[in-house]
């Protein structure tokens, strides 16, 4: 009786969601998180892949070459994008506003890996915003559009919604990877930042496939 009993409870359980390739699966609660609620992205068309990094993270540091190449191969259809962590306002936040400065002025292919390789390598702290204007200075910035764009509206409005972001994600530390706003990886549970890629890919199949793609 306690058997049939187990049996029927195990048949009305819901079962975790599994993305699968290759003969590989992916389980949710395992290697990667559902997202509840789901976070709206920034183009519905699209498969939005979003990065949680931060600048002084070695891991992040790390990710960067195999996530270079990673992203070369991502198809049209999915959208990538950094978001800087942000959770101690200094000197977190200064780096989080070094990253949308240089979106800002249109020098972020150049100034990511400089800013990256500053902190890790360099050891170079870059927690005064003077340390970062020199560091952009450096590399052909004048440090009058520096200033100007490091201290806007703008970029003070997009910390705002990158911090809005994270909460909502629930993120607890860096590298972290979000696919289309329901899907949260990190690597403590994907295994490595290989793994990590890994994962991302097979559930920007699985979004795919809920489109018809």
């Amino acid at each position: 009786m306690f058997k049939r009993l187990l049996l029927s409870l195990m048949l009305l359980s819901p079962l975790p969601s599994v993305a699968e390739d290759n003969g590989e699966s992916y389980v949710e609660g395992v290697q990667y998180d559902l997202i509840v609620p789901a976070i709206r992205t920034a183009n519905p068309d699209k498969i939005e892949v979003v990065e949680f990094f931060w600048y002084g993270c070695g891991h992040c540091y790390n990710l960067e070459p195999l996530l270079e190449q990673w992203r070369k191969e991502l198809g049209e259809d999915v959208d990538f994008r950094g978001s800087p962590a942000n959770w101690r306002p200094q000197p977190m936040e200064l780096h989080a506003k070094a990253f949308y400065t240089a979106e800002a002025l249109g020098v972020l292919d150049t100034m990511h890996t400089v800013i990256f390789q500053a902190m890790n390598i360099d050891r170079k702290r870059l927690n005064s915003e003077g340390e970062i204007g020199a560091l952009f200075a450096a590399n052909g910035v004048p440090l009058e559009q520096f200033t100007r764009a490091f201290n806007s509206f703008g970029v003070g409005s997009q910390i705002r919604q990158a911090d809005a972001r994270a909460r909502s994600a629930r993120i607890t530390g860096t590298p972290e990877l979000m696919v289309n706003g329901k899907y949260r990886i990190s690597t403590g549970k994907a295994g490595s930042s290989a793994d990590m890629l890994k994962v991302a890919k097979f559930l920007i199949e699985k979004e795919r496939a809920a489109r018809g793609g």
